[in-house]
């Protein structure tokens, strides 16, 4: 019986697990993550206004791991030995035969002032506080942007400010508070959202301007202070600061001896492996894989690569050269609360479709099925 161990319990790493059990009914399968539970990210969009609570975001995996027959170990990831072959974990050493890592990535907080700043993306907590602190104001400042690695311009998680730039904007006006408040979209990036294509750019920007918000684009981010967003070239008010800055890999990575790219991330090919380890695997955001410019840090992207991982494994565990690669597609729809636009790109294509009510219920419809899965004994 082989074994295999995963390293989180994220988009790439219940994929993975789906993926395995699935074409393996034999596999010992061995999954590490703080807590049996699986945090719908892209939901925390709509916790602002109330369309979710965020505790009804947080699904409980105990059903699902029973189901599956995944050991589970409430733990974190620490170190390797063994040239991969044993994980080392808060819980003790675990042995595998093969290993895939879905630990995510890891927000770099090193700008000046940015525990002033709420991370969103960083979970539920993130979310209520911005609730709570927009329903607590009467008026004032908005500030909302996002950077990315400097050492790998790729590693970001931008997406999500425009949805909570343009929600937050629509639940103001929906409150009839809108006219109390200034909103600021900031990023050193000139053009925003570039991975989306050259329409969705103007689109967002345009939807800005039509919408009153106010622009600071292409200058270096200096720092925060509780009342402050300074960049290079410019310093406004702020008294609320969402800020999403760039990404790198996880800290454990530095006790392991894994190949990493200039910007922290684990380096891999394109079949997902980590070169120079045996059957380790990495899928999702802790990876740098070989791609376009623009293909993107999303839980779509992360299940693809989670499948090839698996796939690949497979072949190694059978004998066979492991050959199956990863689709490089951007799928999402930039929601507003009400409406979205929605934006589709693969190396033959660049879709953009224009913000209307349908692509909002779409992605409830899909946040629902996806969900359903984990969800159901």
């Amino acid at each position: 019986m082989q074994r295999v161990t995963i390293v989180g319990a994220g988009f790439a790493g219940l994929t993975a697990v789906r993926a395995l059990r699935q074409a393996d009914p034999s596999l010992e399968i061995t999954l590490v993550s703080r807590k049996p539970e699986f945090v719908y990210y892209p939901g925390l969009i709509w916790v602002p206004s109330g369309l979710r609570t965020g505790d009804d975001l947080v699904i409980d995996l105990g059903r699902f791991f029973e189901r599956m027959r995944v050991n589970h170990i409430p733990g974190e990831a620490t170190g390797l030995s063994a040239d991969g072959r044993v994980l080392e974990t808060t819980y003790g050493p675990i042995e595998n035969d093969g290993l895939i890592l879905a630990s995510g990535g890891r927000f770099i907080k090193k700008l000046p002032g940015i525990e002033h700043a709420i991370v969103p993306c960083e979970g539920v907590a993130a979310a209520k506080a911005i609730r709570d602190r927009v329903k607590a104001m009467d008026g004032g400042s908005i500030a909302m942007g996002f950077a990315s690695n400097p050492n790998e311009q790729s590693s970001m998680r931008g997406g999500p400010m425009f949805e909570f730039l343009f929600g937050i904007d629509n639940q103001l006006r929906k409150e009839k508070r809108r006219d109390r408040f200034k909103l600021h979209f900031f990023t050193p990036a000139e053009r925003p959202g570039n991975r989306l294509g050259p329409k969705a750019v103007d689109g967002l920007l345009a939807e800005m301007k039509r919408r009153g918000i106010e622009t600071h684009l292409g200058s270096k981010m200096k720092g925060f202070s509780e009342t402050k967003v300074t960049t290079e070239s410019d310093e406004f008010d702020a008294d609320l600061i969402l800020f999403m800055p760039g990404v790198t890999g996880n800290a454990w990575f530095d006790n392991t001896s894994l190949p990493r790219s200039p910007g922290g991330l684990l380096q891999a090919d394109a079949q997902c492996r980590v070169p120079g380890f045996e059957r380790v695997y990495v899928a999702g955001d802790s990876g740098s894989f070989p791609g376009p410019d623009w293909m993107p840090k999303q839980g779509h992207m992360a299940d693809l690569q989670a499948r090839a991982a698996a796939k690949n494994l497979l072949a190694e565990f059978a004998g066979r050269e492991p050959k199956a690669g990863f689709r490089v597609e951007l799928l999402c729809i930039v929601d507003t609360n009400d409406s979205g636009m929605l934006v589709a790109r693969n190396e033959k294509y660049n879709l953009v479709l224009p913000s209307m009510k349908l692509f909002h219920w779409l992605k409830r419809f899909f946040e629902w099925m996806y969900l359903r899965r984990y969800r159901s004994a």
